[in-house]
């Protein structure tokens, strides 16, 4: 390893930034599995991590999907929830007001069914104070297409982007959450970056499904479920490689599967300047601090004064090429 910079005695500057939006940590929870973070203030202290990203808020309330929504899976967990929630009125009213009364840093994820409504939710938004950034949940179905996420086409992508991107105050950023699903998330992160997006956030769950040996039936009511954890992770760092590779200059939101503060320092030098951790919470409500801390000593062993220095540090020095766009992209090598 290069030379680089003693920590000092406090440890490594930790903060970070998310495109114009400022965080002194760099460590938030994940959109849906902490609702609005109400759940884990009893257990550390919500401004001592980077903020809390919220469960995707649509416009009216929503039941969500029929029981069983969950299942264990090897190293990670099935969830089929339905994106229940109270509606955007309701969120703002009790959610985002108890958010704001305790400084806790907060990005707001919305979610919806046309390109139309995502531009209505952030038309709602658009003069609340007390929201740093706008996350875009575009892997949720696509009702106008019959089915189809919007994060799997880039024309749809970027539209449900656009809408948000004219719709929400220019200081603050819009981060598209990309689906793993698809065949070229580089594609899909260069039409959602055209379309106005500040930053991204990745990666979502992968479609997966379990059938319970017993009953001979799926194990989840509504068949497939969003799969995360461990499992998912190294999926997730190679998205975050891959697209921090082809577009450097735009911050990453990096989850899927962080337990550990090596974890986290995995998708950092991969490329992503912040990261949430989820599905942890389930079995250590504290996961999002801890890790945090884990990170910050991981950083300091490694000889790193800040995040910012160690952002990208595992593609520095290998060849690039440029890609049909003039992109730059990492050459790899593959035996498949």
């Amino acid at each position: 390893m290069a030379a680089m910079a003693d920590p000092g005695p406090t440890g490594p500057d930790l903060s970070t930034s998310l495109a114009a939006a400022e965080f002194p940590a760099p460590v938030f929870t994940a959109s849906g599995c902490a609702a609005a973070g109400r759940e884990l203030a009893p257990f550390f202290d919500l401004t001592e991590i980077g903020g809390v990203v919220t469960k995707s808020i649509m416009m009216s309330p929503r039941s969500g999907r029929p029981t069983p929504r969950m299942a264990e899976t090897p190293s990670g967990m099935l969830n089929s929830i339905g994106l229940q929630g109270p509606g955007i009125e309701s969120f703002i009213a009790n959610d985002l007001a108890w958010l704001r009364d305790r400084d806790v840093r907060v990005i707001v994820s919305i979610a919806g069914g046309t390109a139309e409504e995502f531009g209505q939710l952030a038309t709602r938004l658009r003069h609340e104070p007390g929201i740093d950034a706008i996350e875009v949940n575009i892997s949720c179905p696509n009702v106008a297409s019959r089915g189809l996420v919007f994060a799997c086409d880039p024309g749809a992508a970027g539209g449900a982007v656009r809408a948000v991107r004219r719709n929400t105050n220019s200081t603050v950023p819009v981060l598209a959450k990309l689906s793993p699903d698809v065949t070229d998330i580089v594609a899909i992160a260069d039409a959602v970056v055209a379309a106005g997006a500040d930053g991204l956030s990745m990666i979502n769950t992968t479609l997966g499904m379990v059938i319970d040996t017993d009953t001979m039936r799926p194990a989840l009511a509504g068949i497939t479920g969003g799969l995360s954890g461990p499992a998912i992770r190294p999926m997730a760092v190679r998205a975050v490689w891959q697209v921090h590779a082809a577009m450097p200059q735009i911050p990453i939101l990096g989850m899927g599967g962080i337990r550990t503060g090596l974890d986290a320092l995995q998708f950092v030098l991969a490329g992503a300047s912040a990261v949430s951790v989820g599905t942890a919470v389930f079995n250590d409500p504290r996961a999002p601090l801890r890790v945090q801390q884990e990170l910050a000593a991981a950083l300091a062993e490694r000889g790193f004064a800040s995040l910012a220095d160690a952002v990208g540090y595992g593609q520095r020095g290998l060849p690039h090429r440029p890609n049909e766009k003039g992109q730059s992209e990492l050459m790899e090598d593959s035996d498949g």
